[in-house]
């Protein structure tokens, strides 16, 4: 699969500005703040329905403009696609197929298999749990249109039974049947969830392994370790057995939405002991893995996006990712850089097409 054409107008600082893209790699190299990251986000955006840089959408229209229209053209298939995702203030986001408006984003979801590979990744190690399930959640809901309908209802039931707990603390009641409807709807949700997740890190971590060696050169010693409740106990006991604690809270205080995942380097968790290159190069194996990952699960070559990741990584980690470029690992790719001449230089040793543009 690959995007041919992408037109933009009033997104972020992007005024009007239309692309032809080659089907193997493209560029964008200029300055910092010329709109280089605005591109591959954009590209994002259409994949996701949604930014990747800023999940409030009405902060995504150019400032001083009432709308903003992300207009494009993919091949897939053999198949020519058109995707239109539009935003005006006051109305809601509209994400169109082929002229034909989504009633739910969700239903877009899988559609324009895509990872990006970007700075703001960092915020997985440094940020909280919520950032990590968020990954966990938008690979597997790529892949698993039921997965992503049990997260949804899971959340629905998650923000009902807490509206309950605080209607039991403001009026001085309680009503243990009508609490134990929501306990046994998010067990049956909880439970899946927990097992989709579990088996998708099953499959995923080696895959990182795999990657992080080929970047490294096995020069470190680096795990993933899934963090969840439900290991130990089912979700419905874990409820009652928190009940009184989730009354005083007045929130739901276990389940799947407190899952995590542990990043660590020789054992220690690599926030606090790994070097920025060190949690760079984790990072990007992390995401390079959800990119085979998601090849093998769909057969389909993710689009993969850049976002000057040549930053902060030695010769020697750069010469193994366009290595794995110059194998045909990848698909179409789009690269943000600030320096046109490393830029160049490392395209040209893939031996692919390419395109560069300049902004």
């Amino acid at each position: 699969m690959h995007l041919k054409n992408l037109s933009l107008l009033n997104y972020k600082n992007i005024t009007e500005s239309s692309y032809e893209f080659d089907a193997k790699i493209n560029c964008f190299v200029g300055h910092n703040g010329v709109g280089k990251t605005n591109v591959l986000d954009a590209i994002y955006h259409l994949a996701y329905g949604k930014s990747y840089f800023n999940p409030q959408a009405v902060q995504n229209i150019k400032h001083g403009e009432e709308f903003f229209v992300i207009d494009s053209v993919f091949d897939k298939n053999d198949r020519t696609e058109n995707v239109v995702c539009s935003l005006k203030k006051g109305q809601k986001k509209v994400l169109k197929r082929n002229g034909k408006p989504y009633d739910k984003f969700s239903e877009h979801i899988g559609f324009i298999p895509l990872v990006i590979i970007s700075p703001s990744d960092n915020d997985l190690i440094m940020e909280g749990s919520e950032t990590r399930r968020k990954f966990i959640d938008s690979v597997i809901s790529q892949l698993d249109a039921t997965y992503l309908q049990q997260l949804i209802k899971y959340q629905k039931t998650l923000a009902q039974r807490n509206a309950l707990l605080k209607y039991f603390a403001l009026n001085h009641t309680f009503d243990k049947d009508t609490l134990a409807v929501y306990n046994e709807q998010l067990d049956e949700l909880g439970q899946s969830i927990f097992e989709k997740r579990k088996k998708f890190l099953e499959d995923f971590i080696p895959i990182f392994n795999y990657h992080h060696e080929a970047i490294t050169g096995q020069a470190e010693n680096v795990s993933v370790r899934y963090q969840s409740q439900l290991f130990e106990h089912d979700l419905e006991g874990l409820l009652n057995d928190n009940l009184q604690r989730d009354r005083v809270l007045q929130y739901t205080s276990v389940g799947v939405h407190k899952d995590d995942l542990s990043f660590e380097i020789d054992e220690h968790a690599i926030k606090k002991f790994g070097s920025q290159g060190q949690q760079k190069s984790f990072l990007i194996a992390l995401k390079l893995a959800q990119f085979e990952f998601m090849k093998k699960q769909s057969g389909v070559l993710p689009i993969l996006l850049f976002d000057d990741i040549f930053d902060k990584l030695d010769e020697n980690r750069v010469a193994k990712i366009v290595q794995m470029i110059n194998d045909e690992t990848f698909g179409q790719i789009f690269i943000t850089d600030t320096h046109p001449e490393r830029t160049e230089s490392i395209v040209k040793a893939t031996h692919q097409s390419y395109k560069i543009f300049n902004m």
